[in-house]
């Protein structure tokens, strides 16, 4: 029985000392953990709110961070020691500039707690501003603006037609006449009306006949191009007014027979990346890409462009028999350039089902008397 007693004085004991110790911890509590915001409106602005930290345990409270889930959301906390029993705070913005919506957003409390991280929540739904002119239309050429400055035509075959729109408005006080200069042949471009009121919308219409783009040599242009056309308001012909118009010149390799595709050309690479290691700058690599025409009829180099003035291209041949190997002779010139390097070219030929070839070139350029990089 003794021995018993013995026994359940030392747990006893154990215990008292164990909670007595847990007391002494600091300990984090919070007198909401999610805040709801409710409705707000963007256009009246960030808004805050607080949660108050009280330390419940027996050692001063440290916050040492608190970290938002989002660049939206600002915090502030306390950044001196809470005393046992009394309180600081942790404090949330949140911007709901250009957030319309539903928004959850996290913030982790980092402290020396017994519970070392906790996670608060804001939610509310935000309700969008007005949008104003500048909004809708950003794009801005004195009292014209425009919903973009870049008309896409994406994909287009090399004997195709293709109409696009732009929508505009003049935000002016007085009728705005548009025109258009630097046009070029494969590009039909005008404004519909000719004549917009003012705080009219209208369309700038352009259609695109890939077929009329040519080359200096009279030959069909293939693959990404861009034209840019200057927009004449009221007679004013300001050279940054300026509307990009590109497309993505294809072949039309779906009028091909079954046969036709059968026997068609086909090229293939021995590597289609160059990595010419360290060189210093100023200096020149030059490399060959070889390939081989595995098919039947002749290979056409439709075309080839590099991604930068650096790099010259040269194939040896335009036209590739079938099973015959060529090659394209590279040289990158790294004169005024410094660091990692990727340069790519694009090579267009006639193949049908591998017409676009992407051969990359790679490397580093240092500069004489740098010192090297270490890790």
């Amino acid at each position: 029985m003794k021995n018993v007693i013995i026994t359940l004085l030392i747990i006893l004991f154990t215990l008292s000392i164990k909670s007595f110790s847990q007391s002494k911890k600091s300990t984090i509590s919070f007198n909401e953990e999610v805040h709801q915001f409710g409705t707000i409106k963007e256009e009246d602005g960030p808004v805050t709110c607080e949660f108050e930290v009280t330390n419940t345990g027996g050692e001063p409270l440290i916050i040492n961070n608190v970290k938002a889930s989002c660049g939206c959301t600002s915090p502030e906390w306390s950044k001196t020691p809470i005393a046992p029993g009394k309180s600081g705070s942790v404090k949330a913005t949140y911007n709901p500039k250009n957030r319309p919506g539903k928004f959850n957003k996290s913030l982790t409390v980092l402290s020396n707690s017994e519970t070392p991280t906790k996670v608060l929540r804001i939610q509310g739904v935000v309700i969008a501003r007005p949008k104003t002119i500048a909004d809708l239309f950003p794009h801005q050429m004195g009292d014209l603006r425009l919903k973009s400055n870049h008309l896409a035509f994406v994909k287009i075959k090399s004997n195709e037609k293709k109409t696009d729109s732009l929508l505009v408005i003049n935000d002016g006080f007085v009728d705005m006449k548009i025109t258009f200069d630097r046009v070029p042949n494969h590009i039909t471009i005008k404004a519909k009306p000719e004549i917009i009121k003012p705080k009219q919308k209208a369309l700038i219409v352009a259609s695109y006949d890939a077929s009329l783009n040519k080359n200096a040599k009279g030959e069909q242009e293939w693959g990404f191009m861009i034209n840019r056309v200057n927009l004449i308001i009221n007679d004013d012909n300001n050279q940054r007014n300026r509307l990009s118009i590109s497309a993505s010149i294809k072949e039309d390799f779906s009028v091909l027979t079954e046969k036709e595709i059968a026997d068609a050309a086909i090229i293939k690479f021995d590597n289609t990346v160059f990595n010419f290691g360290k060189i210093k700058q100023g200096e020149s690599v030059t490399h060959e890409y070889t390939f081989k025409n595995e098919g039947k009829n002749d290979l056409i180099i439709r075309k080839i462009k590099a991604s930068c003035g650096c790099t010259a291209t040269n194939p040896a041949d335009k036209i590739i028999k079938g099973g015959k190997t060529s090659s394209i002779k590279t040289i990158f010139n790294s004169r005024g350039k410094k660091g990692k390097q990727n340069k790519t070219i694009t090579v267009i030929t006639n193949d049908p089902k591998n017409s676009t070839i992407i051969l990359k070139i790679t490397g580093e350029v240092e500069i004489p008397g740098s010192l090297p990089k270490t890790n």
